[in-house]
């Protein structure tokens, strides 16, 4: 019966399948996986599983042991490759390789499921599927969002599959199903939903079997109210639910990008931008499935919840007894380890009170950002620089260009402590060389950035306004205001101001009235024809030019007081530009080239050690575009004065977890009065601060300026 040559084939698929195995160990151990030998091996099992059952076909030797005999090496090819990506996409893909198991351990439990059922060729190929799927993840061929797409799309056929058996054989005795089906599934939904925390940290699959506390009082309510009342009062609870789950996840996301939680009153705005971002790292026309994805999502949930919630308290009405022993199990559970010291939010206990505490927490956060809106509105208007003489506000600097460049991402994790900051110190060492060669003086320290890893205008206007604008509720006051910021005050003191922003491609009418620039450039008007670096319309090399040649050229009166932003560092750092000589930019069509030369930000973010090295590669190159500009003005400004810094440090991706908000500056000049009156602010000479280096906060740095070059 094991004999013949059907199940030979199906021996050379196990032995096969256990190289796999043996490959699969050397993997755990030596913490590298062998992609490659893996692979192979995988696609020759999975070539001849379809060999082995028309040769038995063919030759008459069909047998119930040769069935099952493939049917378990399949199971075993599924496990052992499950398990290799584990570590790229989390521990739900084991469902694919333990299905099988569970599935046997269910027989065991209730005999009715096992017995004979009419071949299906569709479960087969779900079977094939289920293992191309793996292979493809194994062999990390695809952009890490398309793997778990592939994945966890065979997963879901996977889960229909042995649906639609448990379906057939429930039929074949009588069994309707449907019923218990639906109602274990609003439990589950409601329970995870409850149970499902608003930060990373917390997150895992113990917190997700903790018991809900507020699941139980829903259920006990409902049990002892009229039927009508506990209905709608299960309906607006769902709602709620569905509401704090929404909210939940966009915290979680918040977390990861911009190290804050998520602001149900004002971040609304940075949703569109978050699909840019996600557009940079997986490609445009994947971003918008995903978020298409994602809304429909949420709008399921937001029906899907009111619903299960409404069935659970129904069937809980509908059996009493069994639902108050169940409560009261899970309230005797929920109660134990409180008595002995750990309640139910402490995060070690068998109960949680999550959803509760986040909407505790919702509510305190709409409170403090709404009693925030009056504190700023009087810090906006006690401005004691607003009535001094526009004259003397800044005459110690009449006669000056002076520049402020914003690094993109230009974060402390750049120069210190990292990888990667060893690479960056070396340019920044070389830097500082050359340009004291040139007879500039620098002075450097670090500022404490009011945002991370994006929100670069929350910055700029912090450093603009002497305001710390922390959030998007405090932006969108402070711009509509008629707050004092250095171009406005420049501008008051005589001299031509602009604002340089080559990332914009359409007006930006706000900004125009409150920073009251001369001049407003962007990527549509500084006559650039090369190419886009994916997020950067414009290189940084570029716009520096451009300024030099129209704003700081020779006979330009008056003086120049400009805020450039530059963008060639901004997520997701490639494709990347690299320098030509400055003689050759032209009107940047010798950029045409380099897209395509280098990588592109779907094989970037495959590696987390890919980004941090484009990233790397990114601030490298802006600051050595800032030198090189700098170098070239030596002779024809001498009385240039530039203040360089970052506006935010790069994503948690580059930074790891906890690296704070500090980003390096610099003040650079050739006049010696310029630095002399700084020598009070302690900063280190130098292009690059020291661990040791003074810490300031951005918004203080507009009052230092004014106390510094006032009469």
């Amino acid at each position: 019966m094991t004999d013949g040559p059907a199940n030979r084939v199906t021996s050379v698929r196990l032995v096969l399948t256990l190289g796999v195995l043996g490959l699969a160990a050397w993997s755990w151990t030596h913490g590298e996986v062998a992609r490659g030998p893996i692979v192979v091996l995988a696609v020759a099992v999975l070539l001849l599983d379809g060999v082995d059952g028309r040769v038995a076909r063919r030759t008459g030797t069909v047998t119930p042991f040769g069935a099952r005999f493939d049917m378990e090496t399949d199971a075993l090819l599924i496990l052992v490759l499950s398990t290799l990506l584990v570590g790229p996409l989390g521990w739900w893909v084991l469902a694919s390789g333990l299905a099988r198991y569970l599935l046997w351990l269910a027989q065991r439990v209730w005999p009715w499921l096992t017995g004979p059922l009419p071949s299906r060729r569709w479960r087969k190929a779900v079977a094939v599927l289920q293992g191309a799927a793996l292979v493809v993840g194994v062999s990390d061929l695809l952009p890490l969002w398309t793997t778990y797409a592939v994945v966890a799309g065979a997963l879901a056929l996977l889960v229909v599959s042995f649906a639609t058996e448990v379906h057939e054989r429930a039929a074949r005795t009588g069994r309707d199903l449907r019923p218990g089906v639906l109602t274990a599934a609003a439990v589950v939904l409601v329970w995870v939903c409850l149970a499902l925390p608003s930060r990373w940290a917390l997150l895992s699959g113990w917190t997700l079997l903790r018991v809900p506390i507020e699941g139980l009082v829903l259920v006990g309510l409902a049990m002892v109210l009229p039927r009508r009342a506990g209905r709608l009062l299960a309906i607006v609870a769902g709602s709620a639910v569905a509401a704090l789950l929404v909210l939940k996840v966009l915290d979680l996301g918040f977390a990861s990008v911009l190290d804050r939680p998520f602001s149900p009153l004002t971040d609304w705005t940075y949703l569109g931008s978050g699909v840019g971002v996600v557009g940079d790292s997986i490609g445009r026309a994947p971003a918008i499935v995903a978020a298409v994805l994602g809304v429909a999502l949420a709008v399921a949930l937001v029906v899907a919840l009111p619903l299960a919630a409404a069935r659970v308290c129904r069937v809980a009405r509908e059996h009493r007894v069994g639902t108050g022993r169940t409560l009261g199990v899970l309230a005797l559970l929920s109660i134990f380890p409180a008595v002995l010291g750990s309640g139910p939010t402490s995060g070690g206990g068998l109960a949680s009170a999550t959803t509760a505490g986040f909407a505790v927490s919702e509510v305190r956060l709409v409170r403090a950002e709404l009693a925030d809106h009056q504190v700023f509105e009087h810090k906006i208007r006690e401005d004691v620089w607003a009535s001094v003489p526009p004259r003397q506000r800044l005459a110690r600097l009449r006669g000056h260009d002076v520049l402020v460049i914003f690094v993109e991402s230009y974060g402390r994790v750049a120069v210190q402590g990292t990888s990667f900051s060893p690479g960056i110190d070396r340019v920044l060492d070389q830097g500082t060389r050359r340009l004291e060669g040139d007879g500039y003086q620098l002075r450097s320290a670090y500022l404490t950035s009011p945002t991370f890893g994006a929100g670069s205008w929350l910055a700029h206007s912090t450093l603009q306004s002497g305001l710390w604008v922390g959030s998007q509720g405090r932006y969108q006051q402070l711009i509509a205001s008629d707050r004092l910021t250095l171009s406005r005050a420049f501008g008051e003191a005589g001299w031509r101001t602009v604002l340089d922003v080559p990332a914009d491609t359409r007006d930006w009418p706000e900004g125009q009235r409150f920073y009251r620039p001369d001049a407003m450039l962007d990527s549509r008007n500084v006559g650039y024809r090369g190419p886009k670096f994916d997020y950067a319309p414009v290189p940084d090399q570029y716009t520096l030019q451009w300024l030099d040649q129209h704003e700081l050229s020779p006979t330009h009166r008056p003086p120049v007081m400009a805020e450039v932003d530059l963008v060639s560092s901004h997520h997701p750092w490639a494709p990347l530009p690299h320098l030509v000589p400055w003689s050759q930019l032209g009107d940047g069509s010798v950029f045409d080239p380099m897209p395509a030369r280098g990588q592109s930000a779907e094989e970037v973010f495959r590696d987390p050690q890919r980004v941090r090295a484009a990233y790397a590669q990114s601030i490298r190159y802006s600051l050595r575009t800032v030198v090189g500009f700098l170098h070239r003005l030596r002779h024809r400004d001498p009385n240039l004065v530039v203040l360089m810094l970052g506006d935010h440090q790069p994503h948690s991706y580059v930074t790891g977890p906890g690296p704070g908000h500090e980003v390096p500056v610099t003040i650079m000049s050739r006049d010696p009065s310029v630095i002399d009156r700084i020598s009070g602010w302690d900063w280190q000479p130098g292009l690059r601060p020291r661990p040791d280096a003074p810490v300031w906060g951005m918004h203080s740095v507009r009052d230092q300026v004014f106390e510094a070059f006032s009469r």
